[in-house]
């Protein structure tokens, strides 16, 4: 049995001030004006993207990949490189109860977008020391990340530099 709940006057007269919702279901409520040129890649342009973040406590991880499969779609030579805490972006043993299961819709949507990133040509790397400074494995990295030496992460970036990449760097904390 339903109980209606009671609203006092001014609850009322709150809701009553502006009628909601203003627009319905595919409703426009930004334009769709794209104000720089779709840049394409030339020959040999590569991307990299640094990643510091984990998925579901900022969008910083998310934002990543999907910026990185954006520009894998453009023609780069696309590749992420996960280190720190965001190593564990790359853990195929994500999930709850059991691994690859979702507690809750989109809980593995990093894993989904790196599947497809990786499918679709891109190179995935993450740090050994950031997998072992948070206690995960190896070998419970997704197929085809490949894991990287603590001191590589400062010579990816000079290598991708010196192609000069678009090197796109992410961080939270």
């Amino acid at each position: 049995m339903a109980v209606e709940p009671k609203l006092s006057d001014a609850e009322i007269a709150s809701l009553m001030e502006i009628p909601h919702p203003t627009k319905e279901m595919g409703d426009a409520i930004y334009g769709q004006t794209k104000v720089f040129p779709d840049y394409q890649a030339e020959p040999g342009e590569t991307y990299l993207g640094m990643v510091h973040g984990i998925v579901h406590e900022s969008s910083v991880s998310f934002v990543a990949v999907l910026l990185a499969i954006r520009a894998l779609k453009k023609g780069f030579d696309s590749s992420l490189y996960f280190f720190g805490i965001g190593s564990l972006n790359c853990l195929q043993t994500r999930g709850f109860p059991t691994v690859g299961n979702e507690l809750f819709p989109g809980m593995r949507n990093e894993n989904a977008q790196l599947e497809r990133f990786i499918a679709d040509g891109g190179k995935v790397f993450a740090c050994r020391l950031g997998l072992a400074l948070h206690g995960a494995r190896e070998e419970d990295l997704m197929e085809g990340v490949i894991p990287c030496h603590p001191l590589d992460m400062q010579d990816a970036m000079i290598e991708y530099s010196r192609k000069g990449a678009i090197i796109n760097t992410t961080w939270m904390f």
